[in-house]
């Protein structure tokens, strides 16, 4: 299997042979890479980036994020709960608008402030 590393500018393509449980990855520059490949092909995970509704028509959305990488499988549950949420408040970058959203432990985040 092949992956492309995220982890910095580098974009190492990494090479991952599966013998058993163990995993032997090569291509990496830094150790990074090694346990980039590891967590992908245990146990992905990934920060959600996504905007809310709000309650003004100049702007009717607002941008959010979870605050840590949730398991990958979680995506679309987390969206189905984002989706759900109108913003109606004054808002500041980093207000919690959602805690431990499907019990991920990860909040949703306002990345953007919405003050009227």
């Amino acid at each position: 299997m092949n992956l492309t590393c995220i982890v910095c500018p580098n974009s190492c393509e990494l090479f991952i042979e599966k013998n058993g449980d163990k995993l032997k990855v090569s291509g990496h520059m830094c150790k990074r890479g090694i346990e980039f490949a590891e967590n992908e092909i245990k146990a992905p995970k990934r920060v959600v980036c996504t905007t809310v509704k709000t309650n003004l028509q100049n702007t009717p959305r607002l941008p959010v994020k979870t605050d840590k990488e949730i398991p990958k499988e979680k995506i679309f549950d987390v969206m189905k709960e984002v989706n759900k949420l109108e913003v109606i408040n004054k808002t500041k970058v980093g207000d919690i608008l959602i805690k431990n959203v499907c019990g991920t432990e990860a909040n949703i985040v306002a990345t953007d402030n919405f003050l009227f």
